[in-house]
């Protein structure tokens, strides 16, 4: 049985929720804030729109972020009261978590949350293959559903990587139909989504939620498909303890390999300018 706390009832933690209860792939959602009655209330409003959207998922709440010991997968989200969990109070409830024990891999759904994943990597020691940064992913999958609409197809699946909000689009590897984007849509319309990314972040909570929502469950029951999200590294491109957006291979439990996707040597630099931040 794969249970998953979400750690904020806020738009973005409260949207995170209900993705994955609507998409009924985990057995339980427990939804964690010091404001109770809200948590309460949003986890009710979830469980009561079961019928309608034919889901199951038991949505419970709670107002201690260690009631997440149990969980496979612990979202890292935003409080109703608090907002997102960012800064030293968010690396505080990290170190919380890890003096408690535990041992889930943490996914960062905020958008500001950057800052505190490395955090918790060079300062609290959780190992990197635990953390995972879905934010990002978001404007990963907007890139892939304006792709498709220039090819008159479904989303494609586009490289974006970098670090957040410095994001490249790696054009040179992506296809559709078997033909490489490039050889058949216009340079300047390609140009145009990668100017788009600027407007693309932060992304929004409906957006957030979608996009993480697979992320959760590849890391609860593992994944055969790879997944643009952000990783830490630690000597990859000359960087260390640095969150990076990268395609990434996901088991349960942590993240099992990140690679580099094929870029032209522009996308390369525009790549490597954005890590070094």
């Amino acid at each position: 049985m794969s249970l998953i706390a979400v750690l904020g009832a806020g738009p973005i933690g409260a949207t995170v929720a209900h993705r994955l209860a609507q998409r009924a792939r985990v057995n339980a959602v427990r939804l964690i804030d010091a404001s109770t009655a809200v948590a309460a209330g949003k986890a009710l409003d979830i469980r009561q729109s079961g019928p309608v959207e034919r889901f199951d998922t038991i949505i419970e709440a709670d107002d201690d972020v260690r009631a997440s010991a149990t969980a496979d997968v612990i979202v890292v989200a935003d409080e109703v009261a608090g907002g997102e969990w960012q800064g030293d109070r968010g690396l505080a409830m990290i170190r919380q978590l890890v003096q408690a024990g535990i041992t889930a891999p943490l996914v960062f759904a905020g958008p500001s949350q950057t800052w505190l994943m490395e955090k918790a990597y060079l300062e609290l020691k959780v190992p990197a293959a635990r953390l995972v940064g879905s934010a990002a992913s978001a404007v990963a999958t907007a890139v892939g559903a304006l792709a498709g609409l220039e090819t008159g197809s479904s989303a494609i699946d586009v490289a974006v990587v970098g670090r957040p909000p410095g994001l490249v689009i790696g054009w040179t590897s992506a296809a559709s139909r078997g033909l490489l984007l490039t050889d058949h849509v216009p340079a300047h319309r390609l140009a145009a989504i990668s100017q788009m990314i600027p407007k693309l972040w932060p992304p929004k909570p409906y957006a957030i939620g979608a996009a993480t929502a697979p992320i959760v469950e590849a890391l609860a029951d593992g994944s055969r498909r790879h997944h643009h999200a952000v990783t830490v590294i630690d000597g990859d491109f000359g960087a260390r303890g640095t969150a990076v957006m990268l395609p990434l291979r996901l088991g349960r439990g942590r993240i099992i390999s990140h690679t580099l996707p094929s870029l032209s040597p522009q996308e390369r630099t525009e790549f490597m300018n954005a890590v070094a931040g």
